[in-house]
């Protein structure tokens, strides 16, 4: 029941994305581009998203458990640290530069919009990539030296 509920909530998101267009890599460069050619319609789709997604959360928490499993799975960590900060960079400069973020180039990958195969393949490449730079960085940290 999980993967069909997972698969609806997919469906969903992906159908929304569609249809207001954020699959369009130009969208988001647009509504980057301050100072050109402007298009605020992004910042109405993710107005949107935050206004249904916290009715949703207060409508859900009510319940003493969600209906699918034993416990709700909330994050625990509330502080901004050096990893958030750094990998919000970098989401925000392939972000900008390409044009999709995950959710979209999946949904534009799945329509066939060729475009998307090599950010998802970039991607994908990152996941295998990351584990090397995080061991690096938790084991040779460079010391000063005094």
């Amino acid at each position: 029941m999980n993967y069909i509920v997972s698969f609806i909530c997919g469906l969903l998101f992906g159908c929304g994305l569609t249809i207001s267009n954020m699959i369009n890599p130009n969208k988001i460069q647009n509504f980057l581009d301050v100072t050109g050619n402007w298009d605020p319609s992004l910042a109405f789709v993710m107005f949107s998203a935050l206004v249904v997604t916290w009715i949703g959360y207060k409508l859900v928490l009510r319940k003493q458990r969600p209906e699918l499993t034993e416990k709700f799975f909330l994050p625990t960590k509330k502080s901004i640290d050096k990893p958030l900060i750094l990998g919000s960079i970098l989401f925000g400069i392939g972000w900008g530069l390409a044009g999709y973020c995950p959710g979209p180039a999946v949904t534009a990958l799945g329509l066939g919009i060729i475009d998307a195969v090599y950010f998802v393949i970039g991607m994908i490449l990152s996941l295998f990539i990351y584990p090397i730079f995080s061991f690096l960085y938790n084991n040779f940290k460079w010391k000063k030296h005094v």
